[in-house]
């Protein structure tokens, strides 16, 4: 036979677990503009009813129920959901840096406009077009000097600024590797928390919130993967456990764990320039090296393959390719055209010397430096300098067809590393190639980018909290928890009637 008293129990049991809820509504309602915060609920079961099956039980017909309980305060997340956001977000990293450092690359070449270099080399031309038909003219000829000088200085003004903005991402470059390093040791230290939480049967909802953002902001800067490892004791089975993070590669595959949560520890992430030349050119994990190629995308491969690394023996990347062209044109153009300059003759009729010249010796295999050192030859800067410009050919200071033959050497055709080409159209093309890397960079930063805001809803339509649904909710838990107080005054009245009132019969 059951307790005269286990209807209170059983009513008792409705307002303690109705109390919880509205105790977990209450703190979904105050973190409704939590930044990171998911949802959580009660998760109401049943208790053991009466009587348990066993050889001595009281031989009532059937069950009773003994009433309710909170069995766990679970948060509401789908790890799918989670899973893709950060596929999406490591996309999302790598394509901004690259849009970015190729904006800031759009904004320094400035093409097309009247103040960038083509502008500027057709000034030049047209300058030895006027030369031509005032050979003897000492304007003509310093408007060509001057536009000589322009013409170096804008090769400079190019050369320092993207070497100026490749320096900026070095440093980048590091902020962003300390940064991972840094997340790395907060999600161990988080792991370290849920390790003494979870052995004793709770549910760090809160820390497991706070670690999720942590992967969140870590799967933009570097592709990685993520493991649960369970934490053992009286752990329960829906309990999250520790997170291992692994770094992947560009094919997916592991190259070796950022935090291991077996172990509670991290191995630290560092790209290094392992002969000293300057250039970036492996990445090391713990005791673990390997080629900057290898690494999966995120916003450090973005700012690594603009800022550029060494790979195969040669440095490559956004910037110290163009860099590359640059200089090249340099050299080409200034040997093609001191080679016209030096086939004429001055207003003295004697053989013309260089015109350009580089400030120190250039590579003529690299042309490293070429762009940044390209200036005027002390031959034409100097006290007689307009008097040493060859225009002519033949002596004669009113022959201008040496000029014309300077004039000419904008559609000479020169034997650059990637072909034949015009000094022109060799520029056209690095300069066409940029614009489409960046077409292509700020395409796919829009579509990473709807592909993330996508998923992002869709987890928050899982993880949000809706304050009409949260107020739904605290009036559904209110009218049980009333409920259960009105049986327990029920209960009690019958149990009044019963020690009060029985037994007075005939007094």
């Amino acid at each position: 036979m059951s307790s005269t008293f286990h209807g209170l129990e059983t009513s008792l049991r409705g307002l303690r677990t109705h109390q919880s809820a509205l105790n977990t509504t209450g703190h979904n309602i105050s973190n409704a503009s939590t930044p990171g915060y998911s949802r959580q609920r009660v998760n109401f079961s049943q208790t053991e009813p009466y009587p348990a099956a066993a050889r001595n039980r009281p031989q009532v017909p059937g069950q009773m129920g003994t009433g309710v309980e909170a069995g766990t305060v679970q948060r509401v997340r789908e790890s799918f959901l989670d899973l893709q956001f950060r596929g999406e977000n490591t996309k999302s990293g790598y394509w901004s840096a690259r849009s970015d450092a190729l904006q800031k690359m759009e904004e320094v070449m400035n093409e097309p406009s009247d103040h960038g270099l083509a502008k500027t080399m057709d000034r030049f031309w047209q300058s030895l077009q006027d030369l031509v038909v005032n050979p003897e003219d000492s304007g003509a000829r310093s408007v060509v000097r001057q536009r000589g000088v322009a013409l170096a200085e804008t090769f400079n003004y190019l050369s320092t600024s993207l070497n100026s903005i490749r320096d900026d991402f070095k440093t980048q470059i590091d902020v962003t590797t300390k940064e991972i390093n840094s997340i790395a040791e907060q999600i161990n230290d988080i792991n370290r928390q849920i390790s003494e939480i979870e052995p004793h049967g709770y549910l760090p909802n809160d820390l497991y919130d706070k670690r999720d953002g942590l992967v969140d902001r870590l799967s933009e800067l570097a592709n990685v993967k993520v493991t649960a490892v369970g934490s053992g004791g009286q752990a329960l089975d829906i309990a999250e456990g520790k997170y291992t993070v692994e770094l992947l590669d560009s094919n997916g595959n592991s190259i070796g764990n950022l935090v291991d949560g077996s172990t509670l520890s991290t191995n630290g992430l560092s790209i290094t320039d392992s002969d000293g030349n300057g250039e970036f050119d492996q990445f090391a994990l713990g005791g673990a090296t390997g080629a900057l190629d290898q690494l999966g995308q995120g916003k450090l491969k973005g700012l690594l393959e603009s800022h550029g690394f060494e790979s195969g023996g040669s440095v490559k990347g956004i910037y110290p390719d163009m860099l590359a062209d640059l200089d090249e044109m340099a050299y080409r153009f200034v040997s093609a055209f001191n080679t016209q300059h030096q086939a004429g003759n001055d207003l003295n009729g004697a053989n013309g010397g260089n015109f350009f010249a580089f400030t120190s010796a250039v590579d003529a295999t690299t042309f490293a430096g070429a762009a940044s050192k390209l200036t005027l030859d002390n031959n034409i800067s100097g006290a007689n300098g307009l008097s040493n410009i060859a225009a002519s050919m033949d002596g004669n200071p009113g022959d201008g067809s040496n000029a014309l033959n300077l004039a000419d050497v904008k559609d000479q055709t020169l034997a650059f590393n990637t072909g034949n080409a015009t000094f022109q159209s060799y520029f056209e093309g690095a300069i066409g190639e940029m614009a489409v890397s960046a077409q292509q960079a700020n395409r796919l930063v829009e579509n990473s980018n709807t592909l993330k805001q996508s998923v992002e809803e869709r987890r928050q339509s899982v993880s949000g909290v809706s304050l009409d649904e949260e107020m739904t909710k605290m009036m559904q838990f209110q009218h049980a928890y009333n409920a259960a107080a009105r049986n327990i005054t029920s209960i009690d009245e019958m149990l009044d009637r019963i020690i009060n009132g029985m037994g007075r019969v005939g007094r």
